[in-house]
């Protein structure tokens, strides 16, 4: 009976060791996403640090306000180029109407 006994209680000891081996083989596979989740993690960080090190170096250079302002002296300066280019060319319209009236008296 105690043959059987031990029998038994092999039996129940194999099996329990084959659970622990699953859950093991399954604890090793999260591990391994785990893993991969942390490079990515690492890998978004890496990027927010370029980011925030090229923002620095920006703000070193001039601030976003700065920035908009100048944005904003660029347009009114195309505008004007747009508007003495009109006059340039209607002054010259003028100059050369008045130069063939000339001609003409």
């Amino acid at each position: 009976m105690s043959e059987n006994g031990w029998e038994i209680h092999s039996k129940l000891v194999l099996k329990e060791l084959e659970t622990l081996a699953a859950s093991i083989r399954q604890l090793q596979a999260q591990i391994v996403d785990l893993k991969s989740e942390i490079a990515e993690i690492k890998a978004r960080e890496d990027k927010v640090q370029m980011l925030t090190q090229w923002k620095d170096r920006i703000d070193e250079v001039t601030s976003p306000t700065q920035l908009r302002d100048l944005k904003n002296q660029v347009a009114r300066l195309q505008d004007f180029k747009v508007k003495a280019t009109t006059a340039f060319i209607a002054v010259q319209m003028v100059v050369a109407g008045a130069f063939a009236l000339l001609k003409l008296f």
